[in-house]
Protein backbone atom coordinates (compact mmCIF):
# COMPACT_ATOMS: atom_id res chain seq x y z
CA UNK A 1 0.00 0.00 0.00
CA UNK A 2 2.93 2.59 0.83
CA UNK A 3 4.06 2.06 -2.74
CA UNK A 4 1.36 4.85 -3.84
CA UNK A 5 3.70 7.08 -1.91
CA UNK A 6 7.05 6.25 -3.14
CA UNK A 7 9.26 6.95 -5.89
CA UNK A 8 10.32 4.04 -8.36
CA UNK A 9 13.73 3.89 -7.08
CA UNK A 10 12.68 2.25 -3.73
CA UNK A 11 11.55 -0.94 -2.85
CA UNK A 12 8.12 -1.39 -0.17
CA UNK A 13 6.97 -4.95 1.42
CA UNK A 14 3.96 -4.48 3.68
CA UNK A 15 1.83 -6.72 5.25
CA UNK A 16 -1.54 -6.36 7.38
CA UNK A 17 -0.80 -9.40 9.35
CA UNK A 18 1.82 -11.61 10.85
CA UNK A 19 3.06 -14.67 8.56
CA UNK A 20 3.34 -17.68 10.28
CA UNK A 21 6.29 -18.47 8.14
CA UNK A 22 8.00 -15.40 9.47
CA UNK A 23 11.28 -16.23 11.10
CA UNK A 24 14.00 -14.30 12.97
CA UNK A 25 17.60 -15.11 11.88
CA UNK A 26 19.87 -16.47 15.16
CA UNK A 27 21.70 -13.03 15.53
CA UNK A 28 18.24 -11.28 15.42
CA UNK A 29 16.69 -13.40 18.29
CA UNK A 30 18.67 -11.86 21.08
CA UNK A 31 17.26 -8.30 20.67
CA UNK A 32 13.60 -9.36 21.37
CA UNK A 33 15.08 -12.26 23.62
CA UNK A 34 13.01 -10.43 26.74
CA UNK A 35 10.32 -8.17 24.64
CA UNK A 36 6.61 -9.15 25.08
CA UNK A 37 4.71 -11.47 22.32
CA UNK A 38 3.29 -8.04 20.55
CA UNK A 39 6.67 -6.21 20.53
CA UNK A 40 8.29 -10.16 19.36
CA UNK A 41 5.58 -10.24 16.35
CA UNK A 42 5.89 -6.74 15.43
CA UNK A 43 9.83 -7.49 15.20
CA UNK A 44 10.16 -10.56 13.07
CA UNK A 45 7.25 -9.49 10.79
CA UNK A 46 9.88 -6.29 9.93
CA UNK A 47 12.76 -8.29 9.62
CA UNK A 48 10.83 -10.87 6.87
CA UNK A 49 9.36 -7.92 5.01
CA UNK A 50 12.56 -6.40 4.80
CA UNK A 51 14.46 -9.46 3.55
CA UNK A 52 11.94 -9.88 1.06
CA UNK A 53 12.75 -6.18 0.01
CA UNK A 54 16.69 -6.92 0.18
CA UNK A 55 15.85 -9.61 -1.80
CA UNK A 56 13.97 -7.51 -4.54
CA UNK A 57 17.54 -5.53 -4.69
CA UNK A 58 19.17 -8.50 -4.98
CA UNK A 59 20.95 -8.60 -1.32
CA UNK A 60 21.48 -12.00 -0.05
CA UNK A 61 19.76 -12.35 3.30
CA UNK A 62 21.35 -10.85 6.17
CA UNK A 63 20.77 -10.20 10.00
CA UNK A 64 19.10 -7.09 10.27
CA UNK A 65 19.84 -5.38 13.70
CA UNK A 66 19.55 -2.56 16.11
CA UNK A 67 21.80 0.64 16.28
CA UNK A 68 22.33 2.24 19.97
CA UNK A 69 19.12 4.41 19.32
CA UNK A 70 17.34 1.44 18.08
CA UNK A 71 17.31 2.12 14.59
CA UNK A 72 17.53 -0.96 11.81
CA UNK A 73 21.29 -1.65 10.82
CA UNK A 74 21.30 -2.26 6.85
CA UNK A 75 23.84 -4.00 4.90
CA UNK A 76 26.52 -1.86 3.57
CA UNK A 77 25.09 -0.33 0.07
CA UNK A 78 21.34 -0.26 1.59
CA UNK A 79 19.41 2.61 2.96
CA UNK A 80 16.07 1.94 4.45
CA UNK A 81 13.23 2.13 7.15
CA UNK A 82 10.82 0.23 9.31
CA UNK A 83 7.11 0.92 10.69
CA UNK A 84 4.68 -0.82 12.49
CA UNK A 85 1.85 -0.45 14.31
CA UNK A 86 -1.52 -2.22 14.97
CA UNK A 87 -2.74 -4.21 11.67
CA UNK A 88 0.55 -2.79 9.69
CA UNK A 89 3.97 -3.40 9.30
CA UNK A 90 5.99 -2.24 6.53
CA UNK A 91 9.84 -1.94 5.28
CA UNK A 92 11.20 0.38 2.15
CA UNK A 93 14.92 0.02 1.38
CA UNK A 94 16.59 1.58 -1.87
CA UNK A 95 20.22 1.59 -2.79
CA UNK A 96 22.47 4.22 -1.58
CA UNK A 97 23.81 5.08 -4.87
CA UNK A 98 19.84 6.09 -5.74
CA UNK A 99 18.35 7.14 -2.43
CA UNK A 100 20.27 9.16 0.34
CA UNK A 101 17.91 8.87 3.14
CA UNK A 102 14.20 7.70 3.22
CA UNK A 103 11.65 7.54 6.33
CA UNK A 104 8.46 6.54 6.83
CA UNK A 105 5.76 5.63 9.15
CA UNK A 106 2.46 4.16 9.63
CA UNK A 107 -0.56 5.28 12.69
CA UNK A 108 -4.25 4.74 12.59
CA UNK A 109 -6.76 7.17 11.58
CA UNK A 110 -7.51 7.91 14.92
CA UNK A 111 -7.40 11.00 17.24
CA UNK A 112 -4.18 11.29 19.27
CA UNK A 113 -4.33 10.51 23.18
CA UNK A 114 -5.50 13.34 25.21
CA UNK A 115 -2.71 15.86 26.07
CA UNK A 116 0.08 14.24 23.37
CA UNK A 117 -0.63 16.41 20.50
CA UNK A 118 0.09 19.41 23.50
CA UNK A 119 3.61 17.72 23.90
CA UNK A 120 4.91 17.13 20.14
CA UNK A 121 3.37 20.33 18.33
CA UNK A 122 4.20 23.64 18.29
CA UNK A 123 1.61 26.42 19.27
CA UNK A 124 1.59 27.15 15.23
CA UNK A 125 1.58 23.06 14.41
CA UNK A 126 -1.79 22.96 16.80
CA UNK A 127 -3.88 26.12 15.17
CA UNK A 128 -2.44 24.27 11.56
CA UNK A 129 -3.90 21.05 12.73
CA UNK A 130 -7.37 22.85 14.27
CA UNK A 131 -7.60 24.75 11.08
CA UNK A 132 -7.53 21.02 9.06
CA UNK A 133 -9.97 19.20 11.36
CA UNK A 134 -12.60 21.15 10.86
CA UNK A 135 -12.09 21.34 7.16
CA UNK A 136 -11.61 17.80 6.46
CA UNK A 137 -12.67 15.94 9.88
CA UNK A 138 -12.67 12.74 8.01
CA UNK A 139 -8.70 12.96 8.58
CA UNK A 140 -7.26 13.37 12.15
CA UNK A 141 -4.36 15.57 10.89
CA UNK A 142 -3.62 15.34 14.81
CA UNK A 143 -2.10 11.92 14.07
CA UNK A 144 -1.10 12.84 10.81
CA UNK A 145 1.53 15.93 12.43
CA UNK A 146 2.76 13.09 14.67
CA UNK A 147 3.12 10.19 11.85
CA UNK A 148 5.04 12.94 9.51
CA UNK A 149 7.28 13.79 12.60
CA UNK A 150 8.23 10.49 12.52
CA UNK A 151 9.42 10.12 9.45
CA UNK A 152 11.25 12.75 9.26
CA UNK A 153 13.20 11.73 12.34
CA UNK A 154 13.82 8.36 10.30
CA UNK A 155 14.97 10.52 7.41
CA UNK A 156 17.10 12.92 9.62
CA UNK A 157 19.02 10.35 11.71
CA UNK A 158 21.09 8.32 9.27
CA UNK A 159 22.17 11.52 8.16
CA UNK A 160 22.89 13.68 11.54
CA UNK A 161 23.43 10.54 14.08
CA UNK A 162 21.90 12.31 16.41
CA UNK A 163 18.83 13.17 18.37
CA UNK A 164 16.18 15.41 16.74
CA UNK A 165 12.76 16.45 18.61
CA UNK A 166 9.37 16.50 17.82
CA UNK A 167 9.77 20.17 18.32
CA UNK A 168 12.69 20.82 16.58
CA UNK A 169 10.88 20.67 13.26
CA UNK A 170 7.97 22.64 12.45
CA UNK A 171 5.71 20.39 9.64
CA UNK A 172 3.30 21.79 7.35
CA UNK A 173 0.78 19.66 5.76
CA UNK A 174 -0.91 19.90 2.18
CA UNK A 175 -4.21 18.46 2.39
CA UNK A 176 -5.08 18.97 -1.60
CA UNK A 177 -8.09 18.43 -3.02
CA UNK A 178 -11.43 17.91 -1.63
CA UNK A 179 -11.33 14.41 -0.69
CA UNK A 180 -8.18 13.10 -1.91
CA UNK A 181 -6.74 10.42 -0.07
CA UNK A 182 -3.21 11.32 -0.66
CA UNK A 183 -1.12 14.68 0.19
CA UNK A 184 2.27 16.17 0.81
CA UNK A 185 3.63 17.47 3.67
CA UNK A 186 6.78 19.70 4.71
CA UNK A 187 9.22 19.96 7.87
CA UNK A 188 11.66 22.84 7.80
CA UNK A 189 14.23 22.51 10.40
CA UNK A 190 14.63 24.51 13.62
CA UNK A 191 18.14 23.29 14.32
CA UNK A 192 21.19 23.14 12.16
CA UNK A 193 21.33 20.21 10.05
CA UNK A 194 24.17 18.40 8.62
CA UNK A 195 25.76 18.94 5.22
CA UNK A 196 23.69 17.08 2.93
CA UNK A 197 25.53 16.47 -1.07
CA UNK A 198 27.66 19.61 0.42
CA UNK A 199 24.97 22.11 1.31
CA UNK A 200 23.55 22.63 4.92
CA UNK A 201 20.15 20.85 4.95
CA UNK A 202 17.28 22.77 6.58
CA UNK A 203 14.04 20.50 5.79
CA UNK A 204 12.51 17.60 4.33
CA UNK A 205 9.51 17.23 2.12
CA UNK A 206 7.20 14.20 1.85
CA UNK A 207 3.82 12.97 1.20
CA UNK A 208 1.59 11.04 3.10
CA UNK A 209 -1.82 8.77 2.35
CA UNK A 210 -4.89 7.76 4.28
CA UNK A 211 -6.38 4.46 3.39
CA UNK A 212 -7.89 1.24 5.20
CA UNK A 213 -8.57 3.06 8.46
CA UNK A 214 -4.35 4.25 8.08
CA UNK A 215 -2.18 7.03 7.97
CA UNK A 216 1.10 6.69 6.23
CA UNK A 217 3.65 9.43 5.67
CA UNK A 218 7.21 8.83 3.51
CA UNK A 219 10.19 10.90 2.68
CA UNK A 220 12.40 9.91 0.08
CA UNK A 221 15.72 11.82 -0.73
CA UNK A 222 17.12 10.77 -3.86
CA UNK A 223 21.06 11.26 -4.29
CA UNK A 224 20.27 13.80 -6.75
CA UNK A 225 18.22 16.00 -4.71
CA UNK A 226 20.63 15.80 -1.79
CA UNK A 227 23.26 17.83 -3.89
CA UNK A 228 20.59 20.51 -5.17
CA UNK A 229 18.65 20.97 -1.44
CA UNK A 230 17.11 23.93 -2.28
CA UNK A 231 14.87 22.55 -4.98
CA UNK A 232 11.22 20.72 -3.53
CA UNK A 233 10.20 17.51 -5.59
CA UNK A 234 6.58 16.23 -4.44
CA UNK A 235 7.53 12.76 -4.35
CA UNK A 236 9.53 13.73 -1.05
CA UNK A 237 13.02 15.58 -0.63
CA UNK A 238 15.11 17.87 0.96
CA UNK A 239 15.40 21.72 1.18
Amino acid sequence: MIETILPADVVAVDTFDDPPDATLLPEEESIVAKAIEKRRREFTTARHCARAALARLGVPPAPILAGRLNEPLWPAGVVGTITHCAGYRGVVVAADSKITTVGIDAEPNEPLTSGVLESVALPDERAHVAELLQARPEVRWDRMLFCAKEAVYKSWFPLAQRWLDFEDAVVTMRPGSAGASTGVFDARLLVVGPRVGGRRLTGFTGRWLVEQGLILTAIVVPVAVSARPSRVREAGGVR
